[in-house]
């Protein structure tokens, strides 16, 4: 583990020495650390499924994530649940976003019929959810619309919260590594988690922006304790939700919602300045590193995934993932809506994978009996991101080129003399 954290620290300085230079390559953090961890697993291959495996892994992985919910809930635009234009991200969320994990299950109960119903439903959530980890020059491209855009912001920053319930139903129902239980038995104890996380969560989220309000007003916070509190609150929220056996993902994101309403009521209300962004940076700053963290251990599971060989079931799956089991539903969903279907095909082509994907997969596989349940999870996480990285981080741009091209309307022939262009006269 020793070795693992010098390579990470390395990887991170090195690349924090040149970013500004590979950023003008287009060479992001996340592909300097997945070259980093696929290069390290190379030569610790007979240590990477322990490793990852571990219960240190475990944990990181579920701080990471805790921190990435609160973050995506508190940097939402707008200042309603879903943003600027809540109808067309409930149409994302609430009804493709479903069907996507449907048609996933459906499509992996052919291609892959050795697997229980349950695992499938874990694949989904951990293919299904989108994220701008491989792909983050999408929401500054101004070749896409701006309502595009921000259907796009919205649904990266609240699929993975909504899901989150979903993947530890489907975790508990799997039987993680005791016996299996039954749907109602997993759902006995799936539906307490939530209740306490949304309570918990709730709760945490608008009494620590509460106080940091009456604070503020009293002059008693300095920029630098404001931004500690916001580091530790998710922190305070997923640990005491867990305290409580609760699901501490819900609870960090929900506290981020809570978090952010109640920061920014005087704002509202009185006309108040809003709470400064820099109070944000230090946990920005921490999300980042984290992520970076997750980059290195996916070149782990890349090397990992490889080396033990993918089934095409598990390859032909995450294709149809990142394409149709996407497009589709987006078609679906946008029926009826001011989106052109232009707009509507840009919604559905470009809904990178990354982070998410990352830190479900990697719970899974630890949650999971070892074996071809586990595997399985692993591969089709580690498939899908790589798939995702080429389509939407280095393909990004031709998908944008070529849906953003309006066609170039055929100029108007000229009238003939005494004529309308509504009474021009006729041949033959």
């Amino acid at each position: 583990m020793i070795f693992v954290l010098i390579v990470i620290t390395a990887a991170v300085a090195g690349w924090s020495l040149v970013a500004g230079r590979l950023e003008r390559w287009h060479v992001r953090a996340p592909l300097v650390l997945v070259l980093a961890g696929a290069i390290t697993g190379v030569f610790t291959q007979s240590h990477l499924a322990a490793t990852m495996n571990s219960e240190v892994a475990q944990h990181v992985a579920e701080v990471i994530l805790a921190v990435l919910l609160f973050v995506d809930a508190t940097e939402l635009p707008g200042g309603r649940l879903f943003g600027h234009d809540p109808g067309s991200a409930a149409r994302a969320l609430l009804v493709a976003m479903p069907l996507s994990l449907l048609m996933t299950v459906l499509l992996g109960m052919w291609l892959l019929p050795g697997l229980p119903l349950v695992v499938l439903l874990l694949i989904a959530c951990i293919v299904v959810p989108t994220d701008f980890a491989p792909a983050e020059t999408l929401v500054r491209d101004r070749r896409i619309p701006e309502k595009v855009r921000s259907v796009l912001n919205v649904e990266s920053g609240y699929n993975d919260g909504i899901i989150s319930p979903l993947f530890l139903f489907a975790l508990i129902l799997a039987g993680s590594t005791s016996q299996p239980r039954t749907p109602m038995e997993a759902l006995g104890t799936a539906g307490p988690f939530a209740v306490k996380a949304l309570v918990v969560g709730g709760v945490v989220g608008a009494l620590v922006a509460w106080l940091m309000n009456l604070a503020d007003r009293a002059d008693w916070t300095t920029g630098q304790s404001r931004r500690a509190l916001v580091l530790i609150t998710p922190l305070f929220a997923y640990t005491s939700t867990v305290a409580v056996d609760g699901n501490g993902f819900v609870a960090a994101f929900v506290c981020g919602i809570a978090f952010r309403y109640v920061r920014q009521a005087p704002a509202r209300r009185h006309g108040a300045p809003a709470p400064a962004a820099s109070d944000f940076q230090l946990i920005e700053d921490t999300n980042s590193m984290l992520t970076m963290v997750m980059w290195f251990f996916f070149g782990n599971a890349v090397v990992l995934a490889l080396s033990e060989g993918i089934g095409w079931g598990t390859l032909v799956l995450c294709v149809a993932a990142l394409t149709v089991v996407r497009i589709l539903p987006i078609l679906f969903a946008f029926l009826g809506s001011r989106f052109s279907w232009r707009e509507r095909l840009m919604v559905g082509a470009l809904g990178p994978r990354g982070t998410t994907s990352i830190v479900f997969g990697l719970l899974a596989f630890n949650a999971l009996p070892l074996g071809p349940y586990a595997d399985t999870a692993l591969d089709a996480m580690t498939l899908a991101v790589l798939g995702s990285v080429l389509l939407h981080g280095g393909g990004s741009r031709g998908i944008t080129r070529l849906l953003a091209a309006e066609p170039t309307p055929a100029p108007p022939r000229p009238a003939l003399p005494g004529t309308t262009e509504s009474a021009r006269p006729t041949t033959g």
